[in-house]
């Protein structure tokens, strides 16, 4: 059976980011079911059925709007290490890049590799002129990634269900401030 890629590769240095795939789901439902991880995103792990349905929206942005989730496989090993990517969600509070990554993955930079990579999808060739990530107050990894990116708290805002738990901080730049950054 073939399948359709509906979306681009990226590459970085240790890092292949592309649309996810079907043998994405395992891992996915690894990463949804971890209630670390998911604390912050809905408050709750998720099973497999609604790990499936993300995994088919993802798929389905990716044909409908263009953008995404990627998955992030480290080429060394092969190995699935989480979902980052530009989402433009209808409602939502803006265009987003966001992230999550498996535990095992944490703490080697491969989060920052992969957003600094989507960001500058997402403003070269997505057109964007803001970035903005959706994070609780209390994720302090999170803000630590933010901060690192360049991005600074422009509003609070209460998320649509199933991400309403609490009111989330907007951090975020605008596309001018992206390039800017990097030229330095």
């Amino acid at each position: 059976m073939t399948h359709l890629i509906v979306g681009p590769t990226l590459e970085t240095r240790r890092l292949i980011l592309r649309p996810p795939e079907l043998q994405d789901f395992e891992p996915l439902v690894e990463l949804t079911g971890d209630a670390e991880t998911m604390r912050f995103i809905t408050g709750e792990t998720m099973d497999r059925f609604a790990t499936w349905r993300m995994l088919a929206a993802n798929v389905g942005a990716w044909v409908m709007k263009g953008c995404s989730m990627f998955s992030v496989i480290e080429k060394e090993s092969g190995k699935w290490v989480g979902r980052i990517g530009p989402i433009d969600i209808p409602g939502w509070p803006g265009t987003e890049v966001g992230w999550m990554v498996l535990k095992d993955f944490r703490g080697k930079g491969y989060a920052y590799e992969a957003v600094v990579a989507c960001m500058d999808f997402a403003v070269d060739e997505l057109g964007w002129q803001e970035i903005i990530h959706s994070i609780e107050p209390a994720n302090l990894v999170s803000r630590k990634l933010a901060e690192k990116l360049g991005s600074r708290i422009l509003r609070q805002q209460r998320l649509d269900p199933p991400f309403d738990k609490d009111i989330s901080d907007i951090w975020g730049q605008s596309a001018a401030e992206w390039r800017a950054r990097k030229k330095v």
